[in-house]
């Protein structure tokens, strides 16, 4: 995969005041997740990490009306403390998902005494790409970026 921006791509990338082992286990540990993963006001009642090349994971996001959010995933790429690529083409072990809609591929660089991170959302085709975008992809996953600094900053 190269760094080049794809029409079916949406990116965000910060620079996190924290080492990538802190960030790479607020990522990777449920009760860590559960505290920033989700866009306040909205929640996170449920984080299910099996981080292993072919492991799932379901995270269960609440909004504000007590409307629940499952989301599921199966990890492609797993290398500790550095990157990790999901993708929700399939619910668990391999059984297919009924709509994909895209892969992630989180990158944990160190940068001077922090971490560069940065959330690639590759969209299984420019229609879902709009459709991510429109939902409010980069104020929603900005602002899980920023909570995700204020949690890995405290590790």
């Amino acid at each position: 995969m190269t760094d080049a921006d794809d029409k079916r791509d949406l990116v965000i990338a910060r620079l996190i005041p924290a080492p990538p082992r802190a960030v790479y286990r607020a990522y990777t540990e449920p009760a860590l997740l559960k505290r920033w993963f989700a866009p306040k006001p909205y929640t996170v009642s449920e984080a299910e990490l099996d981080v292993r090349p072919g492991g799932s994971q379901r995270i269960v996001m609440v909004g504000p009306d007590g409307t629940a959010m499952p989301l599921h995933g199966v990890y492609l790429e797993v290398v500790q403390g550095a990157r990790l690529v999901v993708t929700d083409a399939y619910l668990r072990a391999w059984e297919p998902a009924p709509k994909p809609f895209m892969t992630v591929v989180i990158t944990f660089e160190a940068e001077g005494e922090g971490t560069r991170y940065t959330a690639r959302a590759r969209h299984w085709s420019e229609a879902d790409r709009a459709a991510h975008e429109a939902m409010g992809f980069h104020q929603g996953w900005g602002l899980c970026a920023d909570q995700l600094a204020e949690v890995a900053a405290a590790l």
